[in-house]
């Protein structure tokens, strides 16, 4: 049964919450070492089992790195599919600083397979927003939104250099965002999409094609994502 403290928090999620607390005050950076399981042990006056449950918990995370023979390190961040959330939400979820640099916003009207996925006429006129996204200042995407140009006028490189296009869709057109149906793969950076994302040409990156729909059921927006395969971890629950 795990240690627990006085205010019925259990020991190894106080080693835990101490960690977190170094990493995200910049104490503790990607690539440094973690105390081992026997000097955590020793400091938190806890079991080596105890210890040991801290250091898997923030591995399965994706916080920390375990080398065997080598140790436990902070791993580079990582941001989680699990739900369908904004960039600048996920970011906020890794308590880690994010922001957008617009490369291209217009208006496209070639892109019918594209509009037929939201729905609307070949040649329908579509606004195109492509954007790096940042974290901590790095680039861990390249994403291209498309919208319907007539249902979403006024969008502005301001806006979404500011923040959440899910959160100003929601604000200032009255659109509640419920599911997405997505398509991924893996793929080898362009040399384009290379130098966006500050990585050598052919770097490993996740693809992800989303149509994305609103509490009314009609889709409002497509994405086609590219993320840095080492900032970015896929997670899916499999049932037998």
């Amino acid at each position: 049964m795990p240690t627990i403290r006085k205010n019925g928090t259990p020991a190894y999620k106080r080693i835990q919450d101490t960690i977190l607390k170094r990493i995200e005050r910049g104490e503790l950076k990607p690539g440094d070492a973690v105390e081992s399981e026997r000097s955590l042990a020793r400091l938190h006056d806890v079991s080596l089992m105890t210890a040991r449950h801290a250091l898997v918990g923030l591995e399965r995370e994706g916080l920390v790195e375990r080398r065997h023979g080598a140790g436990t390190f902070v791993a580079a961040p990582k941001i989680h599919f699990n739900k369908l959330t904004s960039f600048s939400e996920q970011l906020a979820a890794r308590s880690l600083d994010s922001a957008s640099r617009v490369v291209a916003l217009k208006v496209v009207d070639d892109e019918d397979e594209i509009a037929a996925r939201l729905s609307l006429p070949g040649a329908s006129r579509l606004l195109r927003i492509e954007r790096v996204r940042l974290g901590s200042g790095e680039p861990f995407a390249v994403e291209s939104c498309y919208l319907s140009a007539e249902d979403f006028r006024g969008v502005s490189r301001q806006a979404l250099e500011r923040g959440s296009l899910f959160t100003l869709m929601e604000k200032e057109y009255g659109i509640t965002i419920a599911h997405a149906d997505e398509e991924i793969d893996a793929t080898g950076a362009d040399p384009d999409l290379a130098r966006l994302l500050a990585v050598p040409k052919g770097y490993p990156v996740l693809r992800i094609r989303q149509t994305i729909y609103s509490t009314q059921g009609k889709p409002i927006l497509y994405v086609l994502g590219m993320y840095r395969a080492d900032r970015h971890v896929l997670r899916i629950r499999r049932y037998r």
